[in-house]
């Protein structure tokens, strides 16, 4: 097989994981929190990568750091999402983040092309149909998904330029993906674990047992996180980004939420109604459109 269609193969086998992640997280949703969900998958990721930062300069770890605090903000946003939404509906909208770049773009002064005013069309009927349930009917859940697909695009127009300016990508991914774990690790003692003297010895010890069970519950779920989903698939993802275009990521990037919807209906028992499927098609088509002619170089880091 030529080493161009094992790239695109690749990037097949990278969207097709990403699919998984939406049902697989929205399963512990319901006993484990975002914090914990976060601080499990990258903890496990961050101790694989860690070889990587090694000697690693700090003008690389910068920016890893900057962008491990955007992308801690996108998976809290995510997952909070996801425990009020569908899994399949979470993904559509999570998957807007495509258009995020360029409209960054127009407020820096760029022309609005006609592919991203198509796009921003096709996007808005999608949504619009995705969420019709005899009304507009638009929830929390929807609106922090839609807050992560904001910050997810933030992210990526971020990586655009510190991908040039670093010179050890894997050390920007490892430095990265444990500033997400070190972020939920404070965020949970802050928000989560009880902190008072009072409460530390009445409620912790049940808190303590109800998280050991929840870790014994979803262990599976969580390895495969952090192990498959986010260490081993962001090293296949920045390997088939370099011996296929940039246009044929992004096409083939365009499909996760396909594929989330595909894996949440045989994981999870979640179906569409005809209107919502009509929804997905055209949220789809959008980010075609407004990626097709568009270099993501950057994607190659962006895990989902």
């Amino acid at each position: 097989m030529p080493l161009h269609l094992r790239g695109v193969f690749a990037l097949l086998i990278v969207t097709l994981v990403w699919g998984t992640t939406f049902p697989a997280m929205k399963e512990m949703t319901g006993y484990l929190s975002a914090s914990w969900i976060v601080l499990c998958r990258f903890a496990l990721a961050g101790l694989l990568l860690l070889p990587f930062l090694w000697r690693a300069r700090w003008r690389d770890l910068r920016w890893g750091v900057l962008a491990g605090l955007i992308l801690f903000l996108c998976y809290v946003f995510q997952i909070e999402g996801l425990a009020l939404t569908s899994a399949n509906r979470n993904a559509f909208i999570t998957g807007l983040n495509v258009l995020v770049p360029p409209l960054l773009g127009l407020l820096l002064g760029a022309k609005l092309e006609r592919r991203i005013v198509a796009a921003l069309g096709l996007a808005v009927a999608g949504l619009f149909a995705l969420c019709w349930e005899g009304g507009f009917a638009w929830g929390r859940g929807d609106t922090l998904a839609l807050l992560c697909a904001l910050l997810f695009g933030v992210y990526v127009k971020l990586m655009e330029s510190t991908t040039r300016k670093v010179d050890k990508l894997m050390v920007l991914t490892a430095s990265q993906i444990l500033t997400v774990a070190v972020c939920a690790a404070l965020w949970l003692l802050a928000r989560e674990v009880p902190l008072g003297w009072a409460e530390r010895s009445q409620d912790l010890p049940d808190y303590v047992a109800y998280i050991a069970r929840g870790l014994r519950l979803y262990g599976v779920n969580l390895v495969y996180l952090g192990v498959v989903a986010t260490a081993a698939i962001i090293s296949l993802q920045t390997w088939g980004q370099r011996h296929s275009s940039a246009n044929e990521a992004a096409v083939i990037y365009a499909f996760e939420p396909g594929c989330a919807a595909l894996f949440a209906y045989f994981w999870l028992g979640e179906t569409m109604s005809w209107h919502a499927l009509l929804g997905a098609a055209l949220l789809i088509s959008g980010m075609i459109v407004s990626q097709w002619s568009t270099e993501r170089p950057s994607s190659a880091l962006a895990p989902e």
